[in-house]
């Protein structure tokens, strides 16, 4: 349907089947009204991709990122890691994997030689989804152990429905790294923030000594991130997933995919279409925080099913704009660890794992879009410990 102040009209046409087109999209649409009372659809026009920061200088290097001879990543270049969906608290444990992850970050896996230096990652990402949501009975109330008396509640929280073991476990991760790097920390649909977007920062205080460190940042979903290393300036936009997922059910796979919703929601100008109608959002008036009033050079978007990435391109306006657009994987259930060079926008896969764990196989191959500029860690397996793939 295409709806505006003076009524609603059904879209018809080959053009409109094969657009990504969901609901809350603003376009327009040229063609020509049927007997039927539908308009015929000849041609569709978006906004078009946000223009480029004006205050930022572009290197020579950035500007032949993905040419068709692009250049190599040095032993100089900075490198960002960005994660998602740690989901700690679960009932399938991931501590082991996250306990690898942290080693490899702070550099602690002596003796093995990775395709990335951990010295070379300069900070760290986490896309929401770190904690896992109490599961609920029918009643609404948090489920405990049945074999644990249930016991009246005395001006307090029943500790036999509650725990913050999770939130401790993950503090303790996060005060490792955040004494190596830093870490921008966002909330996501499972973690205990509001569910509405977009989501407030979680309180530093929650998570005990690392939050008092200057290295550790507590973001909003979603949020903007300006880093400046030297002579290359980035500007990176993340969230947690919600508004991408969400939008996945207007669709149909195939042809459409995941990658290719994120890559229209660039030329749309708004990351988040579907809210308010689907997706929950606060209500503003005169101002949507969810148009993208600045293209950035890397997207990244978290709580996906497997890391996808592409280099969205947009010549329409005479200017030749980039956005890297990464899509990082659940890691509770993937393993799966994306670096991110500042200097080229490569993107390389860190995958940990061992023997008996539940995550997906190695050689899994990726589903829909073949991932661009992706460079598995051709790193041997440890002592009995754990395998870098």
């Amino acid at each position: 349907m295409l709806e505006d102040e003076s009524g609603r009209i059904p879209l018809v046409g080959d053009l409109v089947k094969k657009a990504n087109l969901v609901t809350g999209v603003i376009l327009g649409a040229l063609g020509m009204e049927t007997p039927d009372s539908e308009f015929q659809v000849i041609d569709i026009c978006y906004a078009g991709a946000s223009p480029s920061s004006s205050t930022k200088t572009k290197t020579e290097d950035e500007m032949n990122v993905d040419e068709s001879a692009p250049k190599s990543p040095s032993d100089s270049d900075e490198w960002i890691a960005a994660i998602s969906g740690l989901e700690v608290g679960s009932q399938s444990s991931s501590d082991a994997l996250i306990h690898m992850l942290v080693e490899y970050l702070t550099g602690e896996e002596c003796g093995i030689k990775h395709s990335v230096s951990p010295s070379q990652i300069s900070r760290l990402i986490v896309a929401g989804n770190s904690l896992t949501p109490l599961s609920l009975n029918n009643k609404g109330e948090a489920n405990a152990e049945e074999t644990i008396e249930k016991k009246p509640r005395k001006y307090a929280q029943d500790t036999t429905t509650f725990s913050t073991h999770p939130i401790f476990t993950l503090s303790a991760h996060l005060l490792d790294l955040g004494r190596t790097m830093p870490i921008h920390l966002l909330p996501g649909e499972t973690d205990p923030s509001g569910v509405i977007l977009p989501q407030q920062a979680l309180p530093k205080g929650m998570f005990g000594a690392v939050g008092s460190l200057s290295s550790f940042y507590s973001e909003t979903n979603p949020t903007y991130l300006h880093i400046s290393t030297g002579t290359t300036q980035r500007t990176l936009l993340v969230n947690s997933g919600q508004p991408l997922n969400d939008m996945f059910k207007y669709v149909s796979c195939p042809p459409h995919t995941r990658l290719s919703l994120l890559e229209s929601t660039l030329k749309w100008r708004h990351m988040a279409p579907t809210a308010p109608d689907t997706l929950w959002c606060h209500p503003y008036i005169g101002l949507d925080p969810f148009i993208i009033k600045e293209l950035p050079d890397i997207y990244i978007v978290g709580s996906q099913e497997e890391l996808v990435t592409k280099v969205f391109v947009d010549t329409e306006s005479g200017e030749a704009k980039r956005c890297r657009i990464i899509g990082i994987p659940r890691f509770a259930e993937t393993g799966v660890l994306a670096l991110v060079n500042l200097r080229t926008l490569e993107v390389r896969k860190v995958r940990f794992g061992a023997e008996g764990m539940n995550t997906r196989s190695a050689n899994e191959q990726t589903k829909g879009e073949e991932i661009e500029m992706e460079v598995e860690s051709s790193i041997p397996q440890s002592s009995n410990r754990s395998d870098f793939l």
